[in-house]
């Protein structure tokens, strides 16, 4: 398999600017599934198994499921912060910094899914009462320079979540052909 495949198993993603009322629902509904289908994939699975990586020089499996937590913590606090504040600008982090602390090194995956559970539950309360007007509130990701709407932010994350559940799906078929 290609190593492009591998990184980006559902594809990169492609920015939808203007989604419909029947597309954000969608996207939300991935975000809510995302814990209890990241526990299915992962329960009972070795602790072997969580040290296989999705690709060559890729994370494993439980800095995945490590990852998925500190990022969907950031995602919900971006949307608070453009929902009480002017366009803000968020602050961006080192994800691959993160994935070496020694959390995310951490074989136990079972506050990171318990974190995710409580964490999807709450931002998909969130998420199911935003108005239209509130869609469009945005903030500035200095990264990328330029505003980034909370319709489009939905979107990214249940990108985020599909990509990230592929790579665990990926990294326990690979049952070790890629770890190091």
């Amino acid at each position: 398999m290609n190593l492009v495949k591998l990184k980006f198993p559902i594809g990169k993603y492609n920015t939808t600017y203007t989604p419909s009322e029947l597309l954000i629902k969608q996207w939300i509904k991935d975000i809510e599934a995302f814990p209890e289908t990241v526990e299915a994939l992962t329960t009972g699975i070795s602790n072997e198994a969580l040290l296989w990586n999705y690709r060559p020089d890729g994370w494993n499996v439980k800095q995945v499921i490590h990852h998925c937590a500190d990022s969907h913590m950031n995602a919900v606090i971006r949307f608070k912060l453009a929902l009480t504040e002017d366009t803000p600008t968020i602050r961006p982090y080192f994800e691959d910094r993160w994935a070496e602390l020694s959390d995310t090194l951490n074989n136990d995956i079972y506050d990171s899914i318990m974190l995710l559970k409580g964490l999807h539950k709450k931002w998909g309360t969130l998420l199911t009462r935003l108005t239209t007007e509130q869609l469009k509130l945005s903030f500035i990701h200095p990264e990328q320079g330029r505003k980034i709407t909370l319709q489009e932010n939905v979107g990214i994350y249940a990108w985020h979540c599909n990509h990230h559940l592929a790579h665990i799906k990926n990294g326990i078929a690979s049952k070790g052909k890629y770890t190091y």
